[in-house]
């Protein structure tokens, strides 16, 4: 097999985010299974930078895994357009095919990296974008679509219905999925009949090692508390989380603490305690000493810190109207869902007096990772998937 071009808007060995992280725990583990593999990104530093600004210099480097990371400055992009029709999507208003093409237009772009890849497809045998919605994805497919295989994570949103995406997703060589009920969104908004598809799942580390007390003790937390891990913004729908909790502790006067970790904007109210960023291994312990793990987000293609819960034998607590989510809580019976805040009562309070059920729970989501998401597992996925696309048998 040629070498693969894993092709991401930026890249970089410490950026947070679910698709980046998963790109590079891919990567690493494609390159120890000796897949020759490229990653092909622009010198934007990071999702919330200046997609204007060059972070990095142009050039070839090698990752802590000794990757080779191919870097290419970003195009010039008129922000005025592309927020008129952001505006629009983010807002529900429709938007029509032009500015469907301002919008894919404007946003991130790279010149150097499509004329990059005109001009050395042949020393690929695939590239694989990541994630859909961006225009290094979109531009970079349409180059070559009979090679292009994309992982999308996909959420039901206004981007994913655009009429650009409907007409070149059905042309494309192969599609991946992080869980079935993305790809059953996918199936269901675009023509995939003549696509490949694979639903891999993402691979975990599965020797976590947590010590509930030694969280407790580093961050003087004696009471019990429900964690929240990710990033602090509306669109994870962290405001529900904080307006139930603030309710549930003054309906039931409870010592109960919502601890919350990760980046975006600080919470200072109702006496949560937000750590902000926390190292990984404080970041188990700190799931492993809580009641549960609550994930509000109703937009997941797949959720790590799910995976992460169980795998520190916690359970796990998830919006109703998030398929993805309440399909890992149904399926590996590990956790519970909520919809409403009498829900989100009932529920807290059935895992804090119900410890036997919620110990099983834990250990039900711990087994579950185990026998689906295992690196190796999800790896060799992507392996056979690539073999059958190049034909190489």
């Amino acid at each position: 097999m040629k070498k693969i071009g894993f092709v991401i808007p930026w890249y970089g060995d410490d950026i947070s985010g679910g698709a980046e992280n998963m790109l590079r725990d891919l990567t690493a583990e494609l390159h120890r299974k000796n897949i020759p593999l490229e990653i092909l990104t622009t010198c934007a530093k990071e999702f919330r930078s200046d997609w204007n600004q060059n972070y990095y210099k142009e050039g070839v480097y090698f990752n802590r895994n000794n990757i080779p990371v191919r870097r290419f400055s970003v195009r010039k992009r008129n922000t005025g357009d592309f927020d008129y029709v952001n505006f629009k999507f983010m807002n529900n208003i429709p938007v029509n095919y032009d500015e469907e093409k301002v919008f894919l237009r404007e946003m991130i772009n790279s010149n150097g990296l499509y004329r990059y890849m005109r001009e050395n497809s042949d020393n690929y045998s695939l590239f694989v974008f990541v994630p859909y919605m961006f225009g290094t994805t979109y531009w970079g497919m349409r180059l070559f679509p009979e090679k292009s295989v994309l992982i999308p994570c996909l959420h039901d949103e206004p981007y994913a219905y655009m009429k650009h995406f409907r007409k070149l997703f059905p042309e494309i060589a192969g599609m991946i999925f992080n869980s079935e009920p993305e790809k059953n969104l996918a199936e269901k908004i675009y023509n995939l009949k003549n696509v490949r598809t694979l639903t891999a799942g993402i691979g975990m580390n599965t020797d976590i090692k947590a010590n509930p007390e030694n969280f407790r003790k580093k961050y003087n937390i004696s009471e019990p508390f429900i964690l929240y891990s990710g990033r602090k913004d509306s669109g994870k729908n962290i405001d529900t989380l904080i307006r139930y909790y603030a309710e549930y502790v003054k309906r039931k006067n409870s010592n109960l603490r919502l601890v919350m970790t990760g980046g975006g904007r600080k919470i200072r109210a109702y006496n949560i305690i937000d750590l902000g960023y926390i190292s990984e291994q404080d970041k188990y312990n700190a799931m492993s000493a809580g009641e549960f793990l609550c994930q509000p987000s109703v937009n997941e293609s797949f959720s790590l810190v799910i995976m992460e819960s169980w795998l520190c034998k916690r359970p796990v607590l998830v919006h109703e109207k998030c398929e993805v989510t309440r399909n890992f809580v149904l399926q590996s019976d590990g956790g519970l869902y909520f919809s409403s805040y009498p829900e989100f009562e009932a529920c807290t309070d059935y895992v804090l007096t119900n410890r036997d059920i919620s110990e099983k729970m834990g250990l039900n989501g711990c087994q579950y990772v185990k026998d689906n998401f295992s690196r190796d597992t999800v790896t060799e996925k992507y392996i056979d998937f690539f073999n059958r696309i190049t034909n190489n048998k």
